[in-house]
């Protein structure tokens, strides 16, 4: 039991390790559009970015139900 606890840690830390490097990327390769992109996101209404965050939601979870 201690040594699956010990793996699901691992994995957790390893998924969001990743969710960092994935994060960066675009910043770090342009940071302009970056820029451009994060100002389209603040005048989004909240009505389509709780949409953007549940289609997101469901393809993290559907992409670790067929990797898993």
């Amino acid at each position: 039991m201690k040594a699956t606890r010990s793996a699901m840690w691992q994995d957790l830390m390893a998924a969001t390790a990743l969710v960092f490097v994935f994060e960066g990327i675009l910043p770090f390769l342009s940071p302009a559009r970056y820029r451009q992109m994060m100002s389209h996101v603040i005048g989004m209404p909240d009505v389509s970015l709780r949409g953007l965050g549940l289609v997101s939601m469901i393809i993290g979870l559907v992409t670790l139900y067929l990797v898993r």
